[in-house]
């Protein structure tokens, strides 16, 4: 892989097939003349996410959207333990007041992964979906991590990354009103039918937010921000969702 000067104006979205990169990819699409994506296979249960990301790709293609990367993380982040996001294992709070389906250190091994990419396809920005806003808690989402990361990036590479997080202080109600006003209802039928958040992989129970199972924290956390960004929407569109 060559190694080019970077740009201001292109962006790697880690992309993983959900409703929340689906909305960022979206977003860098409508800012920057060259975006590209990456996602990871690192033995989540959920894996169908990853057969997901080329139809949302294939629906959200323009000019702008350039080359997918995916990267194998499954030894790397399987190894260093089991969590009920990578086994066959009930979802539940443990005594540190985290879900069990935190990954330690996986979007810090991601954004890593991200800029070594970027690094060599000289981008600049790097755009990721996590958020302090409507989450889990997980630590590694928070805006304190994401300007450190930054930092240790580009301290790291000798670079001027750019870390975007276009939703980190939007719930999922905003997340839903974002893509409407980024692509209008043709945008929200393709986060709907396409994307994937459940943790649990269903793709069998069709939801007016989309798939899932509709009780894991993926599936509540999106459908009720779906519920709430309906209710607050004009009575004349409201009938058309």
């Amino acid at each position: 892989m060559m190694q080019h000067s970077q740009t201001g104006d292109a962006a790697l979205v880690l992309f993983s097939g959900g409703q929340d990169s689906a909305t960022c990819l979206a977003w860098a699409l409508a800012r920057y003349p060259h975006v590209e994506t990456i996602g990871f296979r690192y033995g989540q249960r959920h894996a169908v996410e990853m057969e997901c990301r080329e139809p949302v790709r294939h629906a959200l293609a323009s000019d702008r959207l350039g080359e997918d990367h995916v990267v194998d993380l499954a030894a790397t982040i399987g190894g260093l333990g089991q969590t009920a996001m990578t086994a066959d294992i009930a979802i539940a709070m443990q005594d540190s007041g985290l879900p069990n389906t935190f990954v330690p250190g996986r979007n810090l091994l991601f954004l890593t992964c991200a800029a070594a990419i970027a690094y060599r396809r000289g981008l600049r920005r790097i755009v990721t979906g996590v958020c302090e806003t409507d989450y889990s808690g997980y630590p590694d989402c928070r805006d304190d991590t994401i300007k450190a990361m930054q930092l240790a990036l580009n301290l790291g590479m000798e670079r001027r990354f750019v870390l975007e997080t276009p939703l980190m202080w939007r719930d999922k109600a905003a997340t839903w009103a974002l893509a409407y006003d980024l692509g209008g209802m043709a945008l929200v039928d393709v986060i709907r039918e396409q994307t994937h958040t459940c943790y649990l992989g269903n793709r069998t129970d069709r939801h007016a937010w989309g798939f899932g199972c509709g009780t894991c924290p993926a599936c509540l956390l999106r459908a009720q921000g779906w519920d709430r960004w309906v209710a607050g929407r004009d009575p004349l569109l409201r009938e058309s969702t």
